[in-house]
């Protein structure tokens, strides 16, 4: 045993569960947790600007890897409750990161002392467990307990609240024999897989729809090899999208009312049976349950117990991670094809891929201002498949998943459910902190990149390059193509005259933010494109100044103001616009079912 601080015994289990980088910012009741990492200097630290933006941070670090825990640090009162919105990120997609924050003296707690909140209470119904430790020698059991959660059954964020008297005081603590406790994760059986097997075998065009619990199971591989045993088309959700590669002949396409593909909503509609493997049939994806289950047969496969059933019944459910499901489906299904004992599906296949290679949607346009969609043509040209996209929310992120390509795993990293504004550059850096040699482009429009736009000031004192790919129409375009329904286009421009006037021209001023100015004047690099000959030049440089400066690079594309893209409130009746369409032949029009609008 030995006698020290409890924060510094903190450390020491910090480092022992394997977390080795922080996002924070640090304050009066914290300081004992960072006079603990500066003496044992095993966690490197990122100081952010703004500690929601350190939450992010901390989530992109997790889903860059596979084992990664983020770790985010802020002081008591308002640092705690800033991180509510990562928290909630967090949890929503099933993302483990751990929150530390500090606390006032526990004799203070109950007198409205200077920033005293009782952060557990608020941090609850977003976290797996939220705790205010008020014994010194339960912080090294707390953090424990924390890492455990983290990493059992559903991930999930932990926020582990530190009065600062608690953090001083001295506990015996001996760290040489302390072990991590192992994670818990649900199995399913033999017996389930192989009655899940010989259901699909009863449909005629069943599909596999892949959740982002295989991404966190690092289960891709398997789920690629289980498609092509059993020839089944594979559905990626929007959090599952490179769980199989999107230029593979099984991947079926994503279905959805916003982030998803012509081809994937038909090969859904055209489906009688669906394998669901660690997803929770979220509403975008789904629209409503009545459309989405109509003529189908549904087995479940999910980690979490009370997830089966919650968004509807389906007709065989089983606990399980996914992986380990996958492993058994792996091995069944070899068993059965070896036996000569599975359904040909090679007319299905083809029939999914055929509605794949026609049901495609305009990408090429000339015109200035730019459209978004000419954008992503010339993004998926210049990036190649090892490239990772970081985006959150709104038309840049909805057009992006309709025309982005993703090959692999953790290569396209978005919050899903929650989809705050803001999200997207804090979680970039994230993920460049978790990996310095990855190609990391993020993807924001206007107004998302201004949300926490002093973030890039991280990026270029801690050397975390990475490509930020703006898309400006001064608008919030998602609120305004929504507005349409109700016949307004209120308070939803971001455009102004700038006065400063350091645009190159007139037209750009009048857009309002001068995107170039701030990046540049947060210590960053940025470029302006304003026509489509200046595409793959733009990115030439930006790679180029990247490798240079060791610094974030923003390149701004004038987009024209208004610009619908395709989306519904059914998988049977999105909205295709007249000006973003190749129109396919006749028969897959047809079988599309699509509504065309005029583009405003």
């Amino acid at each position: 045993m030995t006698r020290m601080r409890a924060v510094d015994a903190a450390v020491l289990v910090l480092e022992k569960e394997g977390l080795t980088t922080a996002f924070g910012v640090p304050g009066a009741a914290i300081n004992p947790l960072y006079s603990a990492m500066k003496k044992q200097g095993g966690i490197r630290h990122i100081l952010a600007r703004h500690v929601e933006g350190a939450s992010h941070m901390a989530e992109g670090f997790t889903r860059a890897k596979a084992g990664n825990i983020g770790l985010c640090i802020g002081t008591s009162g308002p640092a705690g409750t800033d991180m509510i919105t990562g928290l909630y990120s967090a949890i929503a997609d099933s993302i483990p990161i751990l929150c530390i924050t500090g606390q006032a003296p526990r004799a203070k707690l109950d007198k409205e002392d200077f920033q005293a909140v009782d952060i557990a209470a608020i941090a609850a119904p977003v976290t797996k467990w939220a705790v205010t430790v008020m014994e010194p020698y339960l912080v090294p059991m707390a953090l424990q307990k924390a890492c455990h959660l983290m990493r059992s059954s559903r991930p999930g964020p932990v926020l582990v609240d530190l009065p600062v008297d608690v953090q001083l005081a001295e506990i015996d603590f001996d760290i040489e024999t302390y072990e991590p406790l192992p994670a818990f994760k649900p199995a399913a059986t033999r017996q389930q897989i192989e009655r899940a097997l010989e259901m699909a075998q009863t449909a005629e065009r069943p599909v596999i729809v892949a959740g982002g619990g295989i991404i966190n199971a690092d289960a891709s591989d398997l789920l690629v090899a289980f498609a092509e045993i059993t020839g089944i088309p594979v559905i990626p959700t929007l959090m599952g999208w490179g769980t199989i590669p999107d230029d593979h002949d099984l991947m079926a396409g994503m279905c959805g009312l916003q982030t998803s593909h012509r081809y994937g909503n038909a090969n859904f509609l055209e489906s009688d049976f669906v394998l669901g493997i660690g997803n929770r049939w979220a509403n975008r994806h789904t629209g409503s349950i009545e459309t989405y289950t109509k003529g189908r047969t549904f087995v479940h496969v999910d980690i979490e117990p009370t997830q089966i059933g919650r968004v509807f019944a389906p007709d065989y459910g089983i606990v399980s991670d996914a992986g380990a499901a996958l492993e058994t489906f792996v091995e069944v299904a070899r068993e059965r094809a070896a036996a000569g004992n599975l359904k040909d599906r090679s007319d299905w296949a083809a029939s999914c891929l055929a509605r794949k290679r026609t049901l495609q949607r305009k990408t090429h346009f000339d015109q200035m201002p730019l459209k978004p969609q000419r954008i992503y043509e010339e993004m998926n040209e210049a990036f190649g498949r090892d490239t990772c996209y970081v985006t959150s929310i709104g038309l840049s992120q909805i057009a992006g998943a309709q025309f982005l390509r993703v090959y692999k795993p953790r290569n396209w990293i978005n919050c899903g459910q929650a989809g705050p504004l803001g999200w997207t550059l804090p979680a970039a850096l994230g993920v460049r902190a978790a990996d310095p040699e990855r190609d990391v482009v993020a993807l924001s429009g206007d107004y998302d990149f201004q949300f926490l736009i002093e973030e890039l000031a991280v990026g270029a004192q801690h050397k975390l390059p990475y490509l930020h790919v703006v898309v400006n129409n001064a608008y919030l375009g998602l609120i305004r193509q929504a507005q349409r329904n109700f016949e307004m286009d209120f308070e939803v421009s971001l455009a102004f005259d700038n006065i400063n006037g350091r645009a190159e021209d007139e037209a750009t001023a009048a857009y309002g933010v001068d995107h170039v100015a701030v990046a540049e004047g947060l210590g960053c690099k940025a470029l302006r494109v304003r026509s489509p000959n200046e595409f793959q030049e733009a990115f030439a440089r930006a790679k180029a100044l990247m490798a240079e400066h060791r610094v974030p690079v923003v390149i701004e594309f004038m987009l024209e103001r208004v610009t619908n893209i395709a989306m519904g409130t059914e998988i049977d009746a999105i909205k295709e616009f007249e000006d973003t369409l190749d129109l396919p032949a006749e028969d897959t029009q047809a079988e599309a079912g699509k509504m065309l609008e005029p583009a405003e």
